[in-house]
Order: structure tokens, then sequence, then C-alpha cells
């Protein structure tokens, strides 16, 4: 059964246009550019922008959301482009990533209420593997009174702690 935030993203991702645009995050560029490729999971994939621009670099990537049109958008680009991702839709509350099976595991914009973020983050802290790379890129506290874009509620946003 399809959750109200589901239904949100699938009509935010059923568009005429990419609610992100097709490439890769920034961040995610430039911390994971220089990784060497294996496996790795892109949790809350969305568009699947950061899952392709990976696979394209020989990375055996899964990709994760909750979103069918998300994902569907996902699986048309990366054909497009020519590359392989394992489209998995779970919840991310839910999903839970083989324990120690990722070089990298991918957490971009995930914006939840703190309790159910706590819960994704130990999950995905789980499944990295030895010497491998848990990359999370969100908004900042800081971001409401300093930043622009993003939620503005202090439950969901990052701090470094």
């Amino acid at each position: 059964m399809e959750t109200t935030e589901q239904a949100v993203w699938d009509q935010r991702y059923s568009g005429p246009d990419l609610v992100w645009g097709a490439g890769p995050n920034r961040f995610v560029t430039e911390e994971a550019a220089a990784l060497p490729a294996g496996r790795a999971v892109d949790l809350g994939t969305g568009e699947g922008r950061n899952a392709i621009w990976l696979a394209e670099r020989g990375w055996q990537v899964t990709a994760v959301d909750f979103s069918a049109a998300g994902l569907a958008r996902a699986a048309r680009l990366a054909a497009e482009r020519g590359v392989s991702v394992d489209w998995v839709q779970a919840d991310l509350l839910d999903y839970q990533p083989a324990p120690g099976s990722c070089a990298l595991v991918l957490i971009a914009y995930i914006h939840l209420p703190a309790a159910s973020l706590a819960r994704v983050f130990r999950a995905a802290a789980a499944a990295v593997a030895p010497g491998g790379t848990l990359l999370v890129i969100g908004h900042d506290r800081d971001n409401i009174t300093r930043g622009h874009g993003g939620p503005q509620d202090p439950d969901r946003l990052y701090t470094p702690a």
C-alpha cells in the first residue's frame, strides 16, 4: 500500500522533467570519483542520477527507493546510457542491505525524522565492507537560517553529531 509520502514523490517524479537533473550530485562526484569501483548501494536513489553515474564508472550498484515513478524514470535513464543497475522498490525503513557487503553506501538527501533516519543510518553503516565508505550528504540545520532549499523542519536536518 502506497503511503502519502510515496504518493507525493511518485507525483513529483511523474512530471515531464527530471526533478534533480541527469548529472550526479556534485558532492557525490567530489567524494566518490577517486574510490575504486566495487559494490555500492544508493539508498533513496530517486531518479537514479548518482547510481547511474557510479555504474558508468564500473560500480555494481543496487539503487533503492520507495517511489515506483522515480525508479521507472531511473531505469529508462540507465537504459539510455547503456548501464545496468539493480533497481529495488522498498521503504528505507524496511530495507536491509547485507551486512559488510558494500564498498560504498550512499545516502544523498534523505531527510526523515531523526528517529527514522537513525534507523536507516544504522542499517547503512552495517552494510559497509571493511575499508569501505559510508557517504552521507544532506542539508544541515544551519540551512534554515544560512542556507537555501531543503526541508525547514529541524528534526529532518543534519548536524555534524
